[in-house]
């Protein structure tokens, strides 16, 4: 019975992945028929989703007297846009990092506005997250910050910058502490050090939480706030979470997929699906699933639930997402080194 709880919660959650409708679906020919509506998303959003899906459809058939038919799919974040960018029929989007939304337009695709961070307040971006660390019962290994993660006793989880967005505001967290050591060179030792101590790295941020709940793997598990405070509170008194001394913002954004909204018809419903994410009542909500809202002053609402913390930024400090993923996640980038000398 021990792991009862998150185990079936988790592993239902993981089957809610659905495939994209066809083509023809979701038409709005005529004001009283269903919408098809298709949100390709990343891993950690699940049960934030399932949740505000509801709330969306009843302000939709109270505005406009239609039924909307949500279907979600989730996997690792950089799998998702890849998955877009391959044909699958999504009409909004919610990833990890605005890198992965532009990478939906890969290969010749314009299949979202080249402006899609204006389209919506905070560019884009409905709420916040960061990385914190996950510990078991009474921190058996006594971790308390960054540099703990390189000692020889400690096993470190943590998924695959390669298919993960998580993983790559995980990995871009750890360079920032590295960096208060001593510059870039420091950073990347650090890391090199961080990741030899990675027994395994899912494709997605669910994938490695069930790896340390559920598979018993590593000593702490680098994580989203939200996804640590679903696993401690689906499991009370197993797990401990520790605010790191400096973290990341992660600033997970959502867009339309014009492209294919447009040939479903389902545009004013896919628009309307992400402003309805700014209400207070989906900032609450996404409060109440562990991240932080965007408004203010539904933040200041819960204060007392997120920690206040030294956070290093996307855009000031690493010269934004199409830099970052350069420099870092390209094929022979920055993560290709330091792993193989690892």
């Amino acid at each position: 019975m021990k792991h009862t709880t998150l185990s079936l919660l988790l592993t239902a959650l993981l089957g809610l992945a659905a495939c994209a409708p066809d083509a023809g679906q979701g038409g709005n020919a005529d004001t009283q028929g269903k919408i098809s509506l298709l949100n390709v998303s990343y891993d950690p959003t699940r049960e934030f989703y399932q949740e505000y899906n509801p709330q969306f459809q009843q302000y939709w058939r109270e505005q406009h007297g239609q039924e909307v038919d949500i279907q979600q799919s989730n996997a690792g974040s950089g799998k998702q846009a890849l998955a877009v960018r391959n044909g699958l029929k999504a009409d909004v989007v919610s990833l990890a990092l605005a890198g992965d939304i532009d990478a939906v337009n890969g290969g010749g695709k314009e299949l979202i506005q080249a402006d899609w961070q204006a389209q919506l307040p905070n560019n884009s971006t409905p709420y916040t997250s960061t990385i914190v660390f996950l510990v078991r019962k009474d921190n058996p290994k006594n971790i308390r910050d960054w540099g703990d993660l390189v000692r020889d006793d400690v096993a470190v989880i943590t998924p695959n910058p390669k298919t993960s967005g998580g993983a790559r505001w995980n990995f871009l967290a750890a360079w920032a502490y590295g960096r208060q050591q001593g510059g870039d060179a420091a950073a990347q030792e650090f890391v090199r050090q961080l990741y030899r101590r990675v027994p395994v790295m899912d494709s997605g941020a669910r994938g490695s939480t069930l790896s340390f709940t559920e598979r018993n793997l590593g000593d702490v598990l680098l994580a989203w706030e939200n996804e640590a405070y679903l696993a401690q509170k689906s499991r009370p008194g197993e797990f401990e979470i520790i605010t790191p001394s400096i973290s990341i913002l992660c600033e997970p954004p959502v867009a339309v997929v014009n492209a294919i909204a447009q040939e479903k018809g389902t545009a004013a419903v896919a628009q309307a699906y992400l402003e309805q994410l700014y209400t207070p009542a989906a900032q609450r909500l996404a409060a109440k699933h562990f991240y932080r809202p965007s408004n203010p002053e539904i933040l200041a609402e819960f204060k007392t639930q997120f920690p206040e913390i030294a956070m290093v930024e996307i855009d000031r400090d690493f010269g934004g997402w199409q830099e970052a993923q350069q420099r870092f996640f390209a094929d022979g980038g920055v993560f290709d080194q330091i792993y193989s000398q690892k």
